[in-house]
């Protein structure tokens, strides 16, 4: 009889909203795992059994949680975190991990991140239904890559609506019509130089409301997700040709390939060219 299932996302042209990897597991007692860092969001929801997880807060400072059953956790991208299974009483989890241009805005929403990793559902069915929606994507791992990141969309809406740290959701149509609008422009104009006050004026808005409104409904400043953005460009341009990488460069809007290298050993946590290995191994398996 399994013990755990483990899958890798088969698919990763999808901007918004990506997966990686996902699965579950019946841990031995005393299992750990860590230290270590993610390069995107890994989150847990606890089945059955208890467990620890110590992970790092904003301030730097490592804090312990106990888990239990109908509790989940968030690990962000960068976080220093171990977790490790009850002696007496394993824990059995599901997890996935995800990321995307939209991933961070939509962790925020649930109210979870470095200062508050710990997802607490308002009700045990709500919590039931989160779990239920990853199990769905661990039991479905031949399904369509589309299929899979339509329930990872469904996943993250079951999180938002059942956490009880979620954020309340202010502005209405107009405003998300903005942001609409400057994401589509970026979308247009990634390859060159983009100012925030460019992107205020798309928008006919005053610079610093702007901003604010965007990394209020984004979860990051307009140039961060700009960089996003080209990386993530880049990311596609890396797996689906044989594009050298200075030239991959120039076409997602760094002109300077060594500027290129380290934002996307910032972002990814490794150069383009062992991305690019590391990438064509997944798809022979």
């Amino acid at each position: 009889m399994r013990d755990y299932s483990f899958s890798i996302f088969p698919n990763e042209n999808f901007l918004d909203l990506r997966l990686y990897q996902y699965g579950w597991e019946q841990c031995a007692p005393l299992h750990s795992y860590g230290p270590f860092v993610r390069n995107h969001f890994l989150f847990h929801y606890v089945i059955s059994g208890r467990g620890q997880l110590d992970s790092a807060g904003q301030d730097g400072a490592s804090r312990l949680y106990e888990l239990m059953p109908n509790q989940g956790f968030m690990i962000c991208p960068g976080q220093v975190n171990t977790y490790r299974a009850d002696e007496n009483d394993p824990w059995k989890y599901v997890w996935l991990e995800f990321d995307g241009l939209r991933a961070a805005e939509y962790v925020d929403n649930a109210g979870l991140g470095l200062s508050q990793p710990i997802y607490h559902p308002l009700s045990e069915a709500q919590g039931e239904a989160v779990r239920d929606t990853m199990l769905y994507i661990t039991d479905h791992n031949q399904a369509s890559a589309l299929h899979l990141v339509g329930h990872l969309c469904l996943f993250l809406d079951e999180l938002i609506r059942s956490s009880a740290t979620r954020r309340e959701l202010r502005g209405g149509q107009l405003r998300d019509f903005y942001i609409q609008e400057a994401i589509n422009y970026m979308e247009h104009n990634y390859r060159r130089e983009l100012t925030v006050e460019e992107l205020a004026d798309v928008c006919k808005l005053n610079r610093s409301y702007f901003s604010k409104i965007f990394k209020e409904n984004m979860g990051c400043p307009p140039q961060e997700f700009l960089i996003r953005l080209r990386l993530s460009k880049a990311a596609d341009w890396l797996k689906g040709s044989v594009k050298p990488i200075g030239e991959i460069a120039a076409l997602c809007g760094y002109p300077n390939q060594l500027h290129f290298s380290r934002a996307f050993r910032k972002r990814y946590g490794i150069s383009p060219r062992e991305w690019r290995i590391q990438n064509q191994i997944i798809q022979k398996r």
